[in-house]
């Protein structure tokens, strides 16, 4: 049976509402395919501006839409699956942290089912996710939900099990990255710029490097690191300072408590 809406959303917090909203403004979908459910007014009336359809009524999401999408807090999931039918072949996409498809699987047993981790850039346009579509069988649906996610964001289809890794890699990355940018843009005004304009050097300095990596394929990073550090100038005495203090070990350690606190989650 046909359903009303393309896309059913349970959960209207910050990353829900950037897949809405990048789904919209990219013309990937129209306003009137997507119903989102939420227990808060004040999200609801946010969704309902753009002209979203929204409700209070989880049940609604899962008898009306043909993908649903949770994006609920991890502890919330069970008390939602608990109150919606598990009789039924639903085509469900998770973006919930630490929950595997195994245990969503325990409450809909018919169901088939996508695990994605987006990153908080998803919200501007430029985000990236990681994500796995295997247990679709219909080859449509699987492109429907990668081609949902491309729609604002880099998507990387890979299995399961590399999740938690992409969790320690782009999911978290952002805040190693406003760390390392804070450093930066701290390190400026005290030597007398304005925070500003440290903003706006430090920051599109950053873009600009990202995009330098992209853009050069064909070049390792330490090609692109050498042609930045002339013999004897400026920037390979930073880098000494970095290496001395090893940047890429303390890199790995974090990355590695990430990874493992992701796993933990899974097990709780």
């Amino acid at each position: 049976m046909e359903k009303k809406f393309k896309l059913g959303v349970i959960g209207a917090g910050f990353m829900s509402r950037a897949i809405v909203e990048g789904a919209i403004s990219s013309g990937f979908l129209n306003c009137s395919s997507i119903l989102v459910s939420d227990v808060s007014a004040t999200a609801l009336d946010y969704l309902s501006k753009k002209g979203v359809e929204v409700t209070t009524d989880n049940a609604k999401i899962f008898s009306e839409a043909e993908f649903i999408l949770f994006a609920v807090k991890p502890q919330v999931f069970e008390s939602v699956a608990k109150i919606t039918s598990s009789d039924y072949s639903y085509k469900i996409i998770s973006i919930m942290a630490g929950v595997k498809k195994d245990r969503i699987k325990s409450f809909y047993p018919e169901a088939e089912i996508a695990r994605c981790m987006p990153n908080t850039p998803c919200s501007v346009g430029y985000g990236a996710v990681g994500m796995d579509v295997s247990s679709f069988k219909e080859k449509s649906d699987a492109d429907f939900i990668i081609n949902l996610f491309s729609s604002f964001a880099k998507v990387v289809v890979l299995d399961e099990i590399m999740l938690n890794t992409v969790t320690g890699i782009s999911g978290s990355a952002p805040a190693y990255f406003y760390l390392f940018l804070k450093g930066i843009i701290d390190a400026a005004v005290k030597r007398g710029l304005n925070e500003n304009d440290a903003r706006i050097l430090a920051c599109n300095t950053m873009i600009g490097s990202g995009l330098m990596v992209l853009k050069n394929s064909d070049k390792c990073l330490e090609e692109l690191i050498d042609a930045v550090c002339s013999k004897g100038g400026t920037t390979i005495e930073a880098v000494k300072v970095f290496n001395e203090h090893n940047i890429g070990d303390i890199t790995d350690a974090a990355v590695n408590a990430c990874i493992n606190r992701a796993a933990e989650l899974e097990n709780l």
